[in-house]
């Protein structure tokens, strides 16, 4: 039962983890345009670009911690 619920969880923090990092504008400001409805919400794009930096950072950490998990309680 606990595992099933880790590997929900995992699978959430994938998702989040992948739409994090699409959302970033890159160089070309690829999929990071999907978002510009979002500037006058949040404010400037570089300000939305160093939020979603630092989501991207905990995501990505907590992925990490939850892979970690996943392959010792297995």
């Amino acid at each position: 039962m606990l595992g099933m619920v880790l590997t929900i969880i995992y699978l959430l923090l994938c998702l989040a983890l992948i739409a994090s990092v699409l959302l970033q504008s890159g160089r070309s400001a690829g999929l990071g345009a999907i978002a510009g409805g979002a500037q006058s919400l949040i404010g400037k794009k570089k300000g939305l670009d160093e939020k979603l930096s630092k989501v991207t950072t905990v995501v990505a950490i907590v992925f990490m911690l939850f892979t970690i998990v996943l392959v010792v309680i297995n």
